[in-house]
């Protein structure tokens, strides 16, 4: 799906919150500060002085975008204007409660049963590099009738145990490993991304596409904590 909005003779427009953004657009607004780039784009709304044009489905969109990216504002959300944001789509008449169930409690019983493996089996913790990681196989995807979508979030499981402040999570699909990195404080998971596999992302939130085997990318992975040590241990 990308080459044909690459090759696309139409003015293409940028809109988005991750580091380092493509150079490829002819307008961009690039805030990495901001929560999401939902919440951008209601920026880019009342640039336009529009607001009033936001119903109650498009605050929902706005809403939903806001909660997926900062993991129902446990991350990337120390800013007053992101709960000022979210406090007009309240206005405009959203049910957060209805939304938050919809985005979180609709898993499959394979993607639930798919999560419960994955920290039951396939969690390793590193406690001396303070890292966790999972790390699963395409036939550990097929054993759960996997589908899009189904690993998202379970990254994080491993940023959850005690004293962890790196966490990853690699998954093997069709000729590709995506790499999902989370990380506490101030030690920048982005950075990592782009290093070792030309990725890229937040400081505490990135990912990225290794066309190495699992278990290469893997030992990349590994072999490149003892680097990190230090800054791993005094994570603030």
């Amino acid at each position: 799906a990308e080459e044909p909005l690459r090759n696309a003779r139409a003015i293409k427009i940028l809109i988005d919150h991750h580091r380092n953004p493509a150079p490829d657009f002819n307008h961009m607004l690039s805030i990495i500060e901001t929560s999401s780039t939902s919440e951008l784009i209601y920026d880019f709304i009342a640039g336009c002085g529009d607001t009033g044009l936001i119903d109650k489905d498009i605050a929902a969109c706005i809403y939903a975008g806001i909660i997926t990216d900062t993991g129902s504002f446990s991350y990337s959300c120390n800013y007053e204007k992101t709960y000022l944001i979210t406090a007009d789509l309240y206005r405009k008449g959203i049910d957060g409660e209805h939304i938050h169930r919809l985005v979180y409690d609709t898993y499959s019983e394979g993607r639930l049963r798919l999560l419960g493996y994955s920290i039951s089996e396939k969690l390793v913790v590193l406690h001396e590099f303070h890292t966790a990681y999972i790390y699963l196989s395409k036939e550990d995807l097929d054993r759960f009738d996997y589908q899009v979508g189904d690993t998202e979030d379970i990254v994080n499981y491993g940023l959850s145990v005690a004293g962890i402040n790196l966490a990853a999570l690699f998954s093997e699909r069709d000729g590709v490993v995506r790499v999902s990195l989370r990380s506490k404080g101030n030690f920048s998971v982005n950075d990592i991304a782009h290093k070792y596999f030309n990725g890229g992302g937040h400081v505490n939130a990135a990912g990225a596409n290794s066309y190495l085997s699992l278990e290469e990318t893997v030992r990349i992975f590994v072999e490149m904590l003892p680097d990190y040590k230090e800054k791993l241990t005094t994570v603030y």
